[in-house]
């Protein structure tokens, strides 16, 4: 009889389909090997992460959020929820043609996240001027809000 400790556990089937619109992005060739704490392990039981644009090259994304992200009982830690903000929102920075690093990003808890959920996060930019560039993003699922960003990117000089 297999111990429970010792047994093979996968990891569950998450279903991370885009909308029909929706066209797959390949976010690690845009910026490397840098998306390794949020979308590096795309089979383990932290985050799962599918990156997509739309017809007017906005960045979405299908993200859940595993167990290994767990903070209150049964729900998503806030600093979890911040570091998918952090990536998604840098990245449509750089989707957008902007090489940036993050210099200030803010998160708005609206709703705390049950674990094992796949939401959507929607995220533009904003404006562009010298070097800063701003993007606002948001988390949810159907009509609830989980979250919401907003991002000051700085671009990189030489990039």
């Amino acid at each position: 009889m297999a111990n429970a400790a010792t047994e093979d556990v996968s990891p569950p089937s998450v279903d991370l389909s885009g909308e029909a619109s929706w066209i797959p992005f390949d976010a690690p060739s845009l910026v490397g090997e840098s998306l390794r704490f949020v979308s590096g392990d795309p089979a383990g039981n932290r985050f799962r992460v599918r990156y997509y644009r739309d017809g007017e090259k906005h960045l979405h994304a299908r993200i859940w959020f595993g167990p290994e992200t767990g903070g209150p009982p049964g729900h998503a830690h806030g600093g979890a929820v911040a570091a998918v903000m952090d990536e998604a929102l840098g990245l449509a920075a750089w989707a957008a043609g902007y090489p940036i690093v993050v210099g200030n990003l803010n998160v708005s808890f609206r709703a705390m996240l049950p674990l094992e959920t796949v939401v959507t996060l929607e995220s533009r930019v904003i404006s562009a001027e010298g070097r800063k560039v701003m993007v606002h993003g948001r988390l949810f699922r159907g009509e609830t809000l989980f979250a919401e960003g907003e991002c000051l990117c700085i671009t990189i000089p030489g990039r």
